[in-house]
């Protein structure tokens, strides 16, 4: 069977773009045939991949994305195939993966009502709308139960199209048999003692992941403590800002920011405590990998997955509406002790033994596939 995936950019270190790719190859693995529509792909293209950059251009986003859906439109008139599923939101889609928030709630609560005049609302208002109205024939994989309440709200989307699926955590963020090997040897590189502690922030999009919290909580420790942290951040994103804040609090000399990178592991082993105080996440797939790879989280509860570590009571959520005094209070009190972090640790590595949180592409594979399958 030929299957179309859509999304608007891929790149190896998105969280999306990771989804994608394991969903696209557990359908390959089960011998349907794989055609991507993109505006940009960086990096390798997996083997039998038939990868269509397509070269469509326009001075805003919005009105390339309208000709991107245009374009792959003409495209599957001429080459149809038994499945098209989006990793963004377009006309034409049979299956959805709904990994962004429902839009029209984000325009209705934060933005001027003016904002519904633009273009730009004008386009992905009417690209959410043909996946969510009650007339769309769409099915839609949910990863949070979080959004769900909006799209039906604003759209009275059926229930019975969307469809919940597992986390999907990547095995290889589990915690090895080797791992305090790994661990030392990371040390050893990144020149930290034993007394000191590394904070570690993944995700790619700083602002909304909420680094400038985690900056402002790391300069707000006493003294004694930040004297023994230090903070590193991996994304993609424009570093820019945030280097400026951390030399404005101070702590240059305890922060380091770094491009997306494939070994994540290392890190997660590495470090002492994962901070993630977003402003916004639909689920917040770092978090559970932080759990399984035994590294304690720290994190707000406006993330989809935030639940997870108060079931694994591994770590602390701070709850909304968020404060950053709550933050750099939860930070002192976390770093401060050691054994309630071996606590968090074991009680993370007994739930990634158990827990429902890797058949993510399996199940969105056999939800894709359906009858046709």
């Amino acid at each position: 069977m030929q299957l179309a995936f859509c999304l608007y950019k891929y790149f190896p270190f998105g969280g999306l773009q990771r989804d994608f790719l394991r969903i696209a190859l557990a359908c390959q693995s089960r011998g349907h045939a794989i055609r991507v529509y993109t505006l940009e792909w960086t990096g390798d293209v997996p083997d039998g991949f038939e990868l269509l950059v397509v070269p469509v251009t326009a001075f805003s986003n919005a009105r390339r994305y309208a000709r991107f859906n245009d374009w792959v439109a003409r495209d599957l008139d001429r080459r149809p195939v038994a499945r098209v599923v989006g990793f963004n939101k377009m006309p034409g889609l049979d299956v959805y993966f709904a990994a962004d928030p429902c839009y029209e709630e984000k325009v209705r609560t934060l933005r001027n009502p003016l904002y519904r005049f633009s273009g730009r609302y004008r386009h992905f208002a009417a690209c959410e709308r043909a996946v969510f109205a009650p007339e769309s024939r769409t099915e839609i994989l949910m990863i949070s139960r979080v959004q769900q309440v909006f799209f039906e709200r604003h759209y009275g989307t059926p229930e019975q199209r969307f469809h919940l699926l597992p986390p999907g955590v990547s095995r290889d963020r589990c915690a090895p048999a080797n791992a305090a090997e790994i661990r030392a040897e990371f040390r050893r590189e990144f020149a930290l003692g034993e007394d000191d502690l590394l904070l570690l922030q993944i995700g790619s999009g700083f602002k909304t992941k909420g680094l400038d919290r985690s900056l402002k909580a790391l300069a707000r420790l006493p003294e004694a403590l930040r004297a023994r942290a230090r903070l590193i951040a991996i994304g993609e994103d424009d570093p820019a800002s945030f280097l400026r804040l951390a030399r404005s609090l101070g702590i240059t000399e305890n922060v380091a920011i770094l491009p997306g990178r494939g070994d994540i592991a290392r890190f997660l082993l590495g470090a002492d405590l994962l901070i993630h105080p977003a402003y916004n996440e639909n689920t917040g797939t770092v978090l559970l990998e932080a759990l399984v790879a035994g590294l304690p989280v720290l994190t707000t509860a406006v993330c989809g997955y935030a639940h997870y570590v108060d079931e694994a009571d591994g770590g602390q959520v701070i709850a909304e509406p968020f404060a950053q005094e709550a933050l750099n209070a939860a930070l002192e009190r976390m770093l401060s002790d050691p054994a309630a972090r071996s606590r968090w640790q074991a009680n993370a590595l007994r739930f990634a033994e158990t827990a429902d949180i890797y058949s993510n592409a399996e199940r969105a594979a056999d939800l894709i596939l359906g009858d046709a399958a």
